[in-house]
C-alpha cells in the first residue's frame, strides 16, 4: 500500500512539475497578441469572418478595460518584442481594409475606452462609398489614439505579381501617399490576406517599414517575426467573452502555433 501511495504522489510531484515547464514556457513565449478586425456593424450572424456586431467590440472593448490589460500601439510591438516583456495582459489592435464603419462605429467605441488601434489602409479604396474618407482618416488621427498603416495600393496577391516595378508600386507608392496625406510616417505594412513569400517581405524592409503583420491563417514563420507577425482574427464567432478572452491569451497563440 505504502509503494501504491509512495507511486502516486512521484506522479502527482511530476505533474506539478511539468506543468510548471508548461506555464513557464507560455509565459516566456516572445509573443504580444495582436487582435484582428475589419468591419464593425450591425451584422448578427457567424458566417461573415470579416465582421463584428457593434455591440459585441463595444463589450469586448470594454472587457479590455475593466481587466486592465495594456493595451499598445501595433508600431511599439518591435521594441516591446526587444525587451522582452513578458506581461500577460499585453495587446494591441488592428482593422484591416479600411471600413467606413472602422470611424461611424468602432471609433467613437475605442474612443470611449481610451484604446489606440491601427487601421491599414488599401490607398485606391480611400474615398469610396463604403470606405474612410481622406477627412475621416484624419480626423482619427488627429485624435492620437489612431495610427495608420498601409494595405499595399489595391490589395492584390503580391506574390503573384511578376513586375518588379508594379510590386515595388504596390508597397512603396502606398506608404508615400498615406504620408503625403496623412502628414506622418507610416511604419506598418500589412500583407493581403497574408500572402508573401521573401522576395516581398525583403521589399517590405528595403521600403522603410518597421513592422509588417499577417492573417491568423498564414503557415510557415515564427509568429514573432517583425517582418511577417502573426494576428487573432476576431469576428462575430466571437461573441462570448470567455472565448474573447481566451484569444487574447499567449496560450491561445501558443497552441495555435502548435497546430
Amino acid at each position: 500500500m505504502k509503494f501504491i501511495f509512495r507511486k502516486l504522489g512521484l506522479i502527482i510531484l511530476l505533474i506539478i512539475i511539468s506543468l510548471g515547464i508548461f506555464i513557464f514556457t507560455v509565459q516566456s513565449y516572445p509573443y504580444i497578441p495582436v487582435l484582428m478586425y475589419h468591419s464593425v456593424s450591425y451584422y448578427e450572424g457567424k458566417q461573415d469572418r470579416l465582421k463584428v456586431n457593434i455591440n459585441t467590440f463595444q463589450r469586448q472593448m470594454e472587457f479590455l478595460r475593466k481587466n486592465n490589460y495594456r493595451i499598445v500601439r501595433l508600431k511599439d510591438i518591435p521594441s516591446l518584442i526587444e525587451e522582452k516583456n513578458k506581461s500577460s495582459k499585453v495587446i494591441a489592435i488592428s482593422f484591416d481594409d479600411g471600413f467606413k464603419d472602422n470611424y461611424t462605429l468602432a471609433y467613437p467605441v475605442l474612443e470611449k475606452y481610451k484604446i489606440p488601434a491601427t487601421i491599414f489602409l488599401i490607398v485606391n479604396d480611400i474615398d469610396k462609398v463604403d470606405r474612410l474618407s481622406w477627412q475621416q482618416i484624419k480626423k482619427m488621427f488627429s485624435s492620437g489614439l489612431i495610427d495608420f498603416g498601409s494595405h499595399t495600393l489595391s490589395h492584390p496577391d503580391l506574390i503573384r505579381i511578376e513586375d518588379d516595378s508594379e510590386l515595388k508600386k504596390e508597397i512603396v507608392d502606398s506608404k508615400r501617399i498615406l504620408e503625403q496625406n496623412i502628414g506622418c510616417s507610416v511604419e506598418v505594412f500589412s500583407y493581403p490576406a497574408g500572402f508573401f513569400n521573401q522576395r516581398v517581405k525583403d521589399l517590405v524592409k528595403q521600403a522603410g517599414y518597421k513592422f509588417a503583420v499577417v492573417a491568423s491563417k498564414t503557415k510557415g514563420n515564427k509568429p514573432w517575426d517583425l517582418f511577417a507577425y502573426k494576428r487573432i482574427r476576431i469576428s462575430n464567432r466571437d461573441k462570448n467573452l470567455f472565448i474573447f478572452w481566451f484569444k487574447t491569451t499567449k496560450l491561445y497563440a501558443f497552441l495555435k502555433r502548435k497546430r
